[in-house]
């Protein structure tokens, strides 16, 4: 179970890095409006990913603690 947390937390920040950058750079007229300026539609999801990091850091960081824990009981 803890490599599951540990790997779960690495995947949430590649898959969410990938989708701020990806949303930073979006041309189709959703994350930023005519003038350069963000849309809701920007905020909102950065607020997910910011939200989504924070998750995957502090699940990981368990997971860690746990692959920590088995190796110091072998």
């Amino acid at each position: 179970m803890s490599w599951f947390l540990l790997a779960f937390g690495a995947w949430s920040w590649v898959i969410w890095v990938t989708f701020v950058k990806n949303l930073w750079k979006d041309g189709s007229g959703l994350a930023f409006d005519d003038a350069g300026s963000p849309t809701a539609y920007f905020w909102v999801h950065l607020l997910l990913a910011v939200t989504s990091f924070l998750l995957g850091t502090v699940v990981g960081l368990i997971g860690l603690r746990g692959v920590r824990a088995l190796r110091r009981s072998s």
